[in-house]
């Protein structure tokens, strides 16, 4: 007897959605990856709620991880609807034209391109869109 594929979960992903800090930090992910520790110094916001929004992100199918030593990289990958894929999209072409998001990435882009991180993330690995050879 063979397993039937898990359908989507369309509320869990839609419910992921639906909630402010998730949406921040699905756009600070945009197309890069990006360590726990700069979401956590651009939305002012501790760890362990910021971990808990993206294990959110990461049940519903939107959001990958990947450990680095101490450090953990999270990355938006595709959902495994094609209707989600379209939703997400349409989300984060959405997100790129709001004032408040466009502030949160200019913060990331700040933070990143200085020539020191600050203490609290000093060592962290910056985005690969902003590492120099």
């Amino acid at each position: 007897m063979s397993k039937t594929p898990k359908s989507f979960d369309k509320e869990l992903f839609f419910r992921a959605l639906a909630e402010r800090t998730r949406l921040r930090l699905l756009n600070l992910m945009g197309e890069d990856e990006v360590c726990v520790c700069f979401f956590v110094e651009i939305l002012k916001t501790n760890q362990p709620k910021i971990s808990r929004h993206l294990a959110y992100l990461r049940r519903a199918g939107i959001v990958g991880a990947r450990r680095e030593g101490q450090w953990m990289h999270y990355r938006i990958v595709e959902p495994a609807d094609s209707d989600a894929v379209r939703v997400l999209k349409d989300v984060m072409a959405w997100l790129a034209v709001d004032a408040e998001m466009e502030r949160d990435r200019q913060r990331l882009v700040r933070i990143c391109c200085a020539p020191q991180l600050p203490i609290s993330i000093q060592g962290a690995p910056r985005p690969a869109m902003f590492q120099t050879a």
